[in-house]
């Protein structure tokens, strides 16, 4: 064991962070010595739980900054944890605490490393999806691996399924390395010894949401549920009027067909038909103000 105690700065945001930190702060081995939020949003949970907790609470809009890295070195960190923040470290703080800095990532890396991955896992179809714990480095994502475990995809899960199930098992493999570190028990993994190239995702904005209805079904159907809700939800036009869709199916049994792309091709029960690139998927969560009729055009 590194020493009785293992003191750690934490760096966080989100579900995920709360988390991590209720498993975290019941460590009688770990000393959590400050909770620095995102500068531009002060994450409210984590506010009140380092006062709950007499924990200092710290932000600041360049964590690379002169002021404070001097301020980081006061605390005499053994190890800073990142879970969710939103700043680039560079090697001056990554190298202030004598066991470095770690980053918990809700990706396969070296795959899908960046921005939006639980998004992006969907869009490409994948049948599982990773959690990583890395040292971090100058890169984005590039560091050497702690720990890493995957989680499988099906047809079932969108969005919001996966982000609840990062949201749980983030915080259990970062608890996991954090011990592992604390007991010196680490192998480590270099990314390239896996692939030795891997690849970046870009961050999602605005404009993104639009579908595109000259892709296949299964593109479509992969599309609507990698950004619907918590997400911004996929977004098309009938004549000039905005619709949000938040789910579709994929149709058994349909048919493969040339036909006008986003065209409303019938009615269901739950929703319409949309007909796609090859067949068409059945559109059953929606939000549209006004009236939906066969042979419409979502553009």
């Amino acid at each position: 064991m590194y020493k009785e105690k293992l003191k750690i700065g934490y760096f966080a945001d989100g579900p995920w962070a709360h988390n991590a930190f209720h498993k975290l702060i019941k460590d009688e081995t770990i000393e959590i010595l400050f909770i620095c939020v995102r500068y531009d949003h002060k994450d409210p949970i984590l506010v009140e739980l380092a006062k709950n907790n007499n924990i200092n609470l710290l932000y600041h809009e360049n964590i690379n900054s002169p002021e404070f890295i001097l301020m980081m070195k006061e605390y005499q960190a053994d190890l800073f944890v990142s879970m969710s923040f939103n700043q680039i470290f560079k090697t001056n703080i990554i190298n202030i605490p004598p066991l470095k800095t770690i980053n918990c990532h809700a990706g396969k890396l070296p795959f899908y490393r960046g921005r939006n991955i639980l998004n992006w896992v969907l869009i490409n179809d994948e049948k599982e999806f990773g959690i990583t714990v890395h040292y971090m480095d100058e890169g984005i994502d590039t560091g050497d691996i702690i720990l890493q475990s995957t989680y499988p995809i099906n047809d079932e899960d969108d969005y919001n399924t996966l982000l609840t199930k990062s949201y749980f098992s983030c915080a259990e493999i970062l608890n996991d390395a954090i011990k592992l570190i604390q007991n010196d028990n680490i192998k480590v993994i270099k990314q390239k010894e896996i692939d030795p190239i891997g690849f970046y995702c870009g961050m999602r904005r605005s404009g993104d949401e639009v579908i595109h209805w000259n892709q296949t079904s299964r593109e479509i159907f992969n599309f609507v549920r990698a950004i619907c809700m918590p997400g911004p939800q996929a977004v098309s036009k009938i004549n000039d009027n905005i619709i949000k869709i938040n789910k579709v199916h994929l149709v058994e049994g349909a048919h493969q067909y040339k036909n006008t792309v986003g065209q409303v091709v019938g009615k269901t029960r739950e929703g319409f038909y949309v007909k796609t690139l090859d067949t068409m998927v059945e559109v059953v969560e929606y939000s549209y103000d006004g009236s939906i009729k066969i042979g419409d055009r979502l553009v």
